[in-house]
Formats: structure tokens, C-alpha cells, sequence
């Protein structure tokens, strides 16, 4: 068993900066590939930005430019630096992993506000 859990999330205005860290723990050594997903009030989960266990990664169209996601893999954890906050960017952030076995795990979620 792998178990998530997000942190860094707030309230910051328009054109700030946020630093969401996600870390794992239990069996996070069979980690692979890792996500971000993110759900605004009303709306459906958007997925964010994809790192994979090699380092390579994908943003969505969205975010491009302004998401930078990383891994420290000797601390299983997961982060997602997030400039040029646009309130849109409002939502629930969640962390999603998936082992070798293509286990799927998802974090609780951690809140970030935009606004003025």
C-alpha cells in the first residue's frame, strides 16, 4: 500500500506563487509514474502535469509555462511549483501515483485559492 499526502496549498492572490509538495509513504519504492490532478468547485478532475519514474514530463495545455512539476525520489516526494496564479487555477490539487503493478493511489487533496 501507497499513501499520498499533499501539502502547500493556500490562499494567494492573482500572479503569485505556490509550492505544493506531495509525499509518499508504505511501499512508495515501487512508484513510477506520478500525476496532478485538480478539481474546481463545479466542475470535473482536470488532470495537470505527469512526471514519470525516469523524469520526463507533461503538462496540460493550461499550464504550460507556469506549472513546473519534480520529484525527489530519495524522499518520495512529489512537487508542483505554480507561478503566474491565474483564478482559475482555483481548485482542489490532488496527487495521483502508480506503481509497477499499475496500482493507482490518490492523495486527499490540498486547497489553493486565487483571488484578490
Amino acid at each position: 500500500q501507497v499513501q499520498l499526502v499533499e501539502s502547500g496549498g493556500g490562499l494567494v492572490q492573482p500572479g503569485g506563487s505556490l509550492r505544493l509538495s506531495c509525499a509518499a509513504s508504505g511501499s512508495a519504492s515501487g512508484i513510477n509514474t506520478m500525476n496532478w490532478y485538480r478539481q474546481a468547485p463545479g466542475k470535473g478532475r482536470e488532470w495537470v502535469a505527469k512526471i514519470t519514474g525516469a523524469g520526463t514530463t507533461t503538462y496540460a495545455d493550461s499550464v504550460k509555462g507556469r506549472f513546473t512539476i519534480s520529484r525527489d525520489n530519495a524522499k518520495n516526494t512529489m512537487y508542483l511549483q505554480m507561478n503566474s496564479l491565474k483564478p482559475e487555477d482555483t481548485a482542489v490539487y490532488m496527487c495521483h501515483a502508480v506503481n509497477s503493478w499499475f496500482n493507482v493511489y490518490w492523495g486527499q487533496g490540498t486547497q489553493v485559492t486565487v483571488s484578490s
